[in-house]
């Protein structure tokens, strides 16, 4: 018995999974024991010898046994051995591939994505025309209401869009092609939502690679004033559209080809509804990334630096899913480098507020926050606006040695040089600030990094050998009092020894800021403690941060209702934990897993209250617990 085949339904599953189909069909018909055979030697790894014989032998014996019933096969062209016969095949079935009706061409182009996505540099496809086809069929889904209904032909636009957006990610020559092509147009049909919020998240995307090169930014921007207003909302409304057309619905209610793109047919609800806060945190990094290619370039800054969406962005930071992804703080960095841009900025308290909060925290993006503010301060125009406010914050930064991905120099030294330039004029009553808080950490800036450096440099061997004793004894003192329950004395003594602490004493200063700052915790001071903790960890440096700092700051910042930082805090705790324990199980204490539970949930964007999972990790629940979650404890371990 002979059947005859659609040798699709063999190339597209091998393709979509990475797998190199060799087999040149040429006859109509195929004996079913042979299709069986050929579908168990296309599982085996490519790798084995015995695969390669087998596909070897199969490639001659049966070239003559197998024929595709399909008139314009893709997936047979793609395998064809000819190099020449090969191009010339992709070009036509590129150009006819938007006209035929096939039920598995959703397949096809999930294979042609798998493609893009792991040669996103090669020209090949792109100069044979896949741009154009891509644009076409995206043309298609939107003109003929009908035409998407049929089959999967929903999902044909969201892949079509992923294949341009691949294609032109790293070379402008591919992103050159795409403009030529005409791939504009269709993007941004999908961007004004012609489809759905799943298919502007991939427009939005490939947009955002297209205007990243000079010369394809240069055909976006025919559409620049609607790029901007739709990205702006977009970035603003994404997580409330998504919840509403999604995440709000019950399964069934729910439109099946985003649950099939999402899980790829393998998930129920909870894994719907993460893929849905990731894809949509996604959604929104991508929209200010590309206006942040609009912004870089010094193009309608006045429609970007809008008031109202400059304080959304304050809220836009990617989600624990996206840390490392474009966020709102990258976009106001960028618009720091731009005179308007400052000018903006410096006018929005809210912002302000964001970028001092963010520059005292465990954020990856401290680095950005701190530059954006050092960039208002070193412009004449803006200093002013905004130095009474800022001050306070920095004073607590300028022993901060280094922080992840700012380079090799000391931050530090660069805020206390930005803060103390007008300092002499102040001094002498040229300038005055209204604030008197400011003022006074204005002056201890001065006295810490200038007065106590020229008096530790003349202090003699003896001298600072008593020191050191006199320090050790207040500590202890300290400690003892604040065991003892007068937790306001603790805080005078341990004051003290700071004061007779040299600069060059960083262990003793880290420990003594340390416990002054769990003073301040059970004295309901958490901005005090979030000073002091914020110290310490400066002093320790941005490898090595001191452990009990980060827990004291993560519960000052939970105090505040600051969630977002107190879950930064309490990883990087978690991780200083997993990065010096023994290989194996890692026990990570009830305390930290409660508060890491408890700020996952309140940063959630849907408030799923769905938490991370830990499965190389165990909890602590010793009976030690309550105390040390209450904030009871005091560097023991550090004070011998």
């Amino acid at each position: 018995m002979e059947w005859p085949i659609n040798c699709h339904q063999i190339h597209s599953r091998h393709l979509a999974s990475g797998l190199e189909f060799t087999t040149s069909p040429q006859s109509l018909t195929v004996n079913p024991f042979r299709l069986l055979m050929s579908y168990h030697i296309l599982e085996k790894s490519q790798s084995s010898p015995i695969w390669l014989r087998r596909r070897k032998n199969l490639t001659r014996k049966h070239r003559m046994q197998l024929k595709c019933i399909k008139t314009c096969c893709l997936l047979c062209t793609m395998n064809e051995l000819d190099p020449f016969v090969r191009r010339s095949g992709l070009a036509k079935c590129f150009g006819q591939l938007h006209l035929i009706e096939d039920e598995d061409l959703v397949i096809t182009l999930n294979g042609l994505w798998n493609v893009a996505l792991s040669q996103p540099d090669d020209a090949e496809f792109p100069s044979l025309g896949i741009f154009k086809c891509m644009a076409k069929l995206i043309d298609r889904s939107i003109s003929d209401g009908n035409w998407p209904s049929r089959g999967k032909n929903a999902c044909v636009p969201y892949y079509a869009a992923h294949i341009i957006g691949s294609y032109t990610m790293n070379k402008a020559q591919l992103a050159d092609i795409a403009i030529k092509s005409g791939v504009i147009g269709p993007l941004m049909e999908l961007l004004r939502g012609k489809a759905s919020w799943i298919e502007q998240r991939v427009s939005v995307r490939a947009l955002g690679h297209l205007a990243s090169h000079r010369r394809a930014f240069r055909a976006i921007t025919i559409h620049e004033e609607e790029i901007i207003s739709l990205s702006k909302n977009i970035a603003s409304t994404c997580f409330g559209t998504v919840y509403n057309e999604f995440v709000r619905l019950k399964s069934r209610k729910r439109v099946e080809y985003h649950r099939d793109l999402m899980t790829r047919g393998c998930g129920g609800l909870e894994v719907e509804n993460k893929k849905a806060e990731e894809w949509a945190s996604q959604l929104q990094c991508w929209s200010l990334y590309l206006l942040n290619c609009f912004a870089t370039k010094k193009r309608s800054l006045n429609l970007i630096c809008e008031k109202e969406f400059l304080e959304d962005l304050t809220g836009m930071w990617g989600g624990l899913q996206n840390q490392s992804s474009f966020s709102g703080v990258c976009l106001i960095r960028s618009l720091c480098l731009t005179k308007d841009g400052r000018r903006s900025i410096a006018n929005s308290k809210q912002v302000i507020v964001t970028l001092c909060n963010l520059s005292r925290s465990s954020d990856e993006r401290q680095y950005k926050a701190i530059e954006s503010i050092l960039s208002l301060l070193q412009d004449q125009e803006t200093r002013f606006a905004v130095i009474e406010f800022v001050v306070p914050f920095l004073v607590d930064l300028v022993e901060l040695k280094a922080i992840r991905g700012g380079g090799s120099t000391t931050v530090g030294d660069r805020i206390t040089r930005v803060l103390l330039q007008d300092y002499g004029r102040i001094k002498c009553g040229q300038l005055a600030l209204k604030n008197k808080k400011s003022q006074n950490a204005l002056d201890e800036v001065w006295n810490l990094k200038v007065e106590r450096r020229k008096k530790d440099s003349m202090t003699s061997e003896q001298d600072v050998s008593e020191r050191k004793v006199m320090v050790g004894m207040l500590k202890r003192e300290g400690n003892q009092k604040f065991l003892s329950g007068d937790t306001e004395e603790a805080v005078a003594v341990y004051t003290k020894a700071l004061e007779l602490c040299l600069l060059n004493m960083i262990k003793e200063r880290i420990v003594l800021y340390s416990n002054r700052a769990q003073c301040h915790l059970l004295l309901r001071e958490a901005k005090l403690a979030i000073s002091d903790t914020t110290r310490a960890l400066c002093l320790s440096g941005a490898l090595g941060p001191h452990s009990n700092s980060l827990w004291r700051r993560s519960q000052a910042y939970d105090m505040l209702g600051m969630a977002r930082q107190s879950m930064v805090d309490c990883l990087m705790l978690i991780n200083q934990w997993t990065k010096f324990k023994a290989k194996g199980h890692v026990k990570i204490p009830y305390y930290a897993v409660r508060m890491l539970n408890k700020q996952i949930s309140a940063t959630s964007p849907f408030h799923l209250g769905v938490g991370t999972s830990t499965p190389n990790l165990k909890i602590i629940d010793n009976g030690a617990r309550e105390s040390m979650a209450s904030g009871d404890q005091v560097d023991q371990h550090r004070r011998r």
